[in-house]
């Protein structure tokens, strides 16, 4: 089962990652002991309920799993598909403890999901489902803004977690901070600017701080800079969007293929990321596009210079690694690429961006909503107006200093005060580029440390002994 393979790449990781803590003299901070507290999963729920729909009661099965709460509230998506199983959301919660960790985000680490598949059903009935399956979390404090905080993930988003958030605050009246108990909602609903495009945009960041590092550019083999770049993304749902729309419209990448279940769109000369997107919600199918093939995953071990799996876990493995061409990986998705993919891409020299990093946005954001549904103010309100007054009297200072005047498109692009959006974009790129330094010091100068991955996972590890300590285990 995938899942399952999925919980032993990680768990090898982990204990890889252990391995060269200790051959670093940091056994006393991380025994054996504490090792195995770590990287064990602390509980898993699952819950069954009936649903009447259609004239019948359909019972549908949903997880939620706590890996680490040594912070609160652990932290974790919320996914619909029907492949989800005990292992996988096991998987998905260690994997957010250890990316808190490393981007130094306090929370624990979560996961959750529901066997189904959301097009099988209208979406009134989703909401029906969704809100029942919420009373089943809440019973058991699996959904409270300072225990248990779920997000968006596979198959859900900004409506499903209205939906979450309002049936809490209906069985929580009393609760004013009942609106933090999810976040990745409409910015209607308490939501925040930019958490849509949190986890493509964070891909972005991490590849700009990547090509900030001259020193581990070079081990690709690539140009230090990622105008004219060749990029293939694996999957266009939320994540690989933003990132593929950033990527080429801020950095001038050229994104040359694009795979999804149902074929692959190519074009040397760059993809219309923006019109590709359209046209597949539009049909709901990647077919009549220009440039369309029925090729599908072996699109990935085509030529290109940064590839970016952006979908499910697994989808690089010991059965196509060696063909990878790419000298560039960077994880989008939760888990792409086996252990046993790791080691052969890693012999070949492949670099790889991980995705306790790499992907880390979407949870930076959500920790940007959840504390401005705690303060219950928007981001900016405060300070943007008095930061337009003070620049602009820098600006008519300097002008009479100097007795000639800016240009009027200048001065209203300067003067601007700094948004909702602005602040978080701000607040991401800030957090991907100092988690990155802090991984390539390690990387480049911790002794025999072989990897990034295995260099991000020890700062991980080393931060969530180091919480656990504090607290006396």
């Amino acid at each position: 089962m995938a899942g399952h393979e999925f919980l032993e790449s990680i768990e090898r990781n982990f204990l890889k990652a252990v391995q060269f803590l200790r051959k670093n003299g940091e056994e006393s901070a991380i025994s054996e002991e504490l090792a195995n507290q770590i990287m064990m999963v602390n509980s898993t729920y699952i819950v069954r309920f009936g649903v009447r729909l259609r004239g019948s009661v359909f019972t549908f099965t949903g997880y939620r799993s706590v890996h680490s709460d040594h912070f609160e509230p652990v932290k974790g998506g919320i996914r619909y598909d029907t492949d989800v199983n005990q292992d996988e959301v096991e998987a998905l919660a260690a994997l957010m403890t250890y990316k808190c960790a490393l981007v130094e985000v306090p929370f624990g680490g979560a996961k959750g999901g529901l066997c189904l598949d959301p097009k099988d059903w209208t979406d009134d009935e989703l909401e029906r489902i969704t809100r029942r399956f919420t009373q089943e979390l809440a019973k058991r404090d699996l959904i409270h803004p300072s225990q248990n905080v779920p997000a968006p993930d596979v198959g859900t988003g900004a409506r499903e977690m209205a939906w979450m958030a309002d049936e809490y605050r209906r069985l929580n009246p009393t609760d004013l901070n009942a609106w933090a108990s999810v976040t990745g909602k409409p910015v209607t609903k308490g939501g925040i600017s930019g958490r849509a495009e949190a986890t493509g945009r964070g891909v972005k960041y991490a590849l700009n701080a990547f090509f900030l590092n001259s020193v581990d550019v070079k081990k690709t083999g690539l140009s230090p800079s990622l105008k004219g770049k060749r990029v293939i993304v694996q999957g266009l749902g939320n994540v690989g969007y933003h990132a593929a729309l950033c990527l080429s419209r801020e950095d001038s990448a050229l994104v040359t293929h694009v795979l999804e279940r149902d074929g692959a769109v190519i074009d040397t000369s760059g993809i219309n990321v923006e019109e590709l997107r359209r046209h597949i919600l539009s049909s709901g199918s990647i077919k009549g596009y220009p440039g369309y093939t029925k090729s599908g995953a072996e699109m990935m071990e085509e030529d290109a210079d940064i590839l970016i799996p952006a979908a499910m876990e697994l989808v690089i493995n010991e059965k196509n690694a060696a063909r990878i061409k790419a000298p560039l990986i960077i994880e989008a998705a939760n888990g792409p690429i086996s252990a046993a993919a790791d080691e052969i891409l890693i012999e070949k020299g492949t670099i790889i961006i991980p995705d306790l990093y790499a992907n880390a946005g979407g949870v930076t954001v959500s920790y940007f909503e959840w504390i401005k549904n705690l303060s219950r103010i928007r981001l900016g309100r405060l300070q943007r107006r008095a930061q337009e007054n003070q620049i602009s009297a820098i600006v008519d200072g300097i002008e009479q200093l100097v007795g000639k005047e800016f240009s009027a498109d200048f001065k209203e692009e300067i003067i601007k005060g700094s948004s909702e959006l602005d602040l978080v974009r701000s607040g991401l790129e800030d957090t991907m580029k100092s988690t990155y330094e802090v991984i390539s010091e390690v990387w480049n100068h911790k002794k025999e440390i072989p990897d990034l991955r295995t260099a991000a996972m020890t700062v991980a590890i080393k931060r969530v002994a180091q919480s656990y300590s504090s607290l006396g285990i």
